[in-house]
Order: C-alpha cells, then sequence, then structure tokens
C-alpha cells in the first residue's frame, strides 16, 4: 500500500499541510524540518508524484486555473510560477480565459472540470450556489471571492494601497483621482478611496470602466481637465492606458500629475516613466495557491490564506506640481 502524506507527517510530528509545503514551497519551511521531511519521505518511499500516489480514482495528474483575461499581463507570471512549481510534483497544469464574461467561465468549467484533479477559478463570475455545485464535484479553490465551505486565496491589497496613499501626501498631493474599474458586486476600488481620505487626501472617483488599457486612456482625459495631481489605477493596464494618454496630452508625469498602478507587472519596470505600483508577488501566490488545490485534491478541510502587499515606488510619482 502506497505511503501517504498523512504518515509522513505523523512520523515528523508536522501538519500534513507542511508536508506539503515542504514540496510545494520549500522556502517556506525551515531548513532543519524540510530536511528531515525529505528524509522520513524518502525513507517510507513517499512520493509526491500524483501518479505515483494515485490519489483519487480517476486521477488526471493535471491542475486547472481559469482567469478573467489573459491578455492582462497579470496573469502570466502567476501560471508561470504555478506550472513550474507543480510540475516537480508530476502535475500538468492548463490555463481557460473566461473574457470576463459568466457564460464564457461557465464554458470553461464544463469543458476543464472532468480533466483535471483540482481547479482554481479566478474572481469568478459565478453565483455561489453555482460554484458551491462545481465543488462537489471537483476539488475547488478560489481567488478573491469567498464562498462557505470553500477554500479561498485572498489578496489583501490594504498595506499597499495605504503606503501609496501615505506616498502621494508626503509628496504633496492633496487631490488625486481614483479610476474605478471594480466589477460589478464587488466594489474593491470603494475601499481604495476610503483608504485615501483617511489619509486626508480628496478622492475624485471615475468610472466605473471595465479593467482594460482603454479605460485609462478615457480616464486620463478626465484627470487632464479635473485638477487632480495624482492618480490611482485599478491596476496595472489601465495606468499604463492612462500613461499613454497623458503623454498624449502633453501632461508630464511625474512633473504635471503622478500615476500609481496595482499589480506591480512587468510593464510597470519597463515603461517610461517606470510605474510606482502596489507589488502582488506572482511566486508567494502560487505556492499558496498549489498548496490549497493539493489540499482540496487530498480532501482537507477548506481554508483561507491571505496574501498581503507591498509599494514599489519608481519614477512616475513625484512631488506636487505648485498650484497655478
Amino acid at each position: 500500500m502506497a505511503v501517504t502524506i498523512n504518515e509522513v507527517a505523523k512520523l515528523v510530528g508536522v501538519s500534513t499541510s507542511t508536508v506539503s509545503r515542504a514540496f510545494t514551497a520549500p522556502d517556506q519551511v525551515r531548513a532543519e524540518t524540510r530536511d528531515r521531511i525529505l528524509q522520513v519521505s524518502a525513507e517510507l518511499g513517499y512520493s509526491p508524484n500524483p501518479s505515483a500516489r494515485s490519489l483519487r480514482a480517476g486521477a488526471t495528474a493535471t491542475l486547472g486555473m481559469i482567469v478573467p483575461n489573459i491578455t492582462n499581463p497579470f496573469y502570466p507570471p502567476i501560471f508561470k510560477a504555478l506550472q513550474q512549481r507543480a510540475r516537480t510534483l508530476g502535475y500538468t497544469t492548463l490555463v481557460a480565459d473566461c473574457d470576463d464574461r459568466e457564460s464564457a467561465e461557465l464554458e470553461a468549467v464544463a469543458a476543464v472540470a472532468n480533466r483535471v484533479d483540482g481547479l482554481l477559478l479566478w474572481a469568478s463570475w459565478l453565483s455561489d450556489e453555482r460554484l458551491a455545485e462545481i465543488a462537489a464535484q471537483t476539488p475547488l479553490v478560489l481567488v478573491n471571492r469567498e464562498v462557505p465551505g470553500i477554500s479561498t486565496l485572498r489578496i489583501d491589497l490594504t498595506a499597499g494601497v495605504r503606503q501609496a496613499g501615505e506616498l502621494l501626501h508626503a509628496l504633496g498631493h492633496r487631490r488625486c483621482a481614483l479610476i474605478d474599474a471594480s466589477r460589478p458586486g464587488f466594489e474593491r476600488d470603494k475601499l481604495f478611496a476610503e483608504i485615501f481620505r483617511g489619509l486626508g487626501l480628496t478622492v475624485v472617483e471615475l468610472g466605473p470602466y471595465d479593467a482594460r488599457f482603454e479605460s485609462g486612456v478615457h480616464a486620463a482625459t478626465l484627470v487632464a481637465t479635473g485638477g487632480a495631481t495624482a492618480v490611482l489605477a485599478h491596476n496595472d493596464l489601465v495606468a499604463l492606458g492612462a500613461l499613454q494618454q497623458f503623454t498624449a496630452l502633453g501632461v508630464r508625469v511625474p512633473t504635471d500629475v503622478s500615476l500609481v498602478g496595482i499589480d506591480d507587472t512587468l510593464l510597470a519596470a519597463v515603461c517610461t516613466p517606470a510605474l510606482t505600483s502596489v507589488r502582488i508577488d506572482p511566486e508567494e501566490l502560487a505556492a499558496n495557491a498549489l498548496e490549497l488545490l493539493l489540499d482540496a485534491v487530498t480532501g482537507r478541510d477548506p481554508r483561507q490564506v491571505v496574501v498581503g502587499t507591498r509599494l514599489v515606488p519608481r519614477a512616475s510619482t513625484g512631488p506636487a506640481p505648485a498650484p497655478r
């Protein structure tokens, strides 16, 4: 009979989650504990390879991830990191795009649910009831969506957004624009406005828009005529649209207006000027997502994991311009 993760955990004296992390996210486990887990696993003949362990009947050794919009540069690094970690455990990974539409998400779930051992849904459009139905058939993890009985990976942007507001306030900005691209029913950006106001900043809310490059282009024209000296965009993609339009309008960043994005994608570091952004670490997201997925696959109780954020200041933020 194959050795189980529970047997390894019991012999080492740690939780099964710690054993899982030793294989999926070794940097998150103390070196001595990780070494002991690997030693005991070798002695017992335990392998995290799903095809070797046959974790469950009909196992496919495949994990799935469905995202709202694969053209958003935020998602590819996360999928890449998830794929690399999963490969070390013998899993293949696949990704599908639902184009920010509920109907397309349903189609994607129907297409892949029976082909994967576990499924990661990112900011799902589906109802709680439908998600519960899916979870009853396929091990499921949700990102930025909470449904009772289903594991959740939540990104907490509070710290990073607060740092952005503190930076802008210290630079002398008092009137800020918020480019809101929150989805209906998930008014995330309203929280950002409240954080900024709590720091003594006046906030002009623009939108809601779709979370796309073109939304930033449209909003930038309004900012240019509205008197705000700083902008917080829904994400880097929206911020880059605003940056392009500011350049076209002759509005200098950061001399005339400072600009902050969210996600800290690769494009944030390579655009001109480089974009100040709230960083969400794709490696940390991937490690926690994979651990939650494997927990779901092996039937562990659902739980929530929260990933924090921090601000990465770059050249797109500077002192507020002198009043005209």
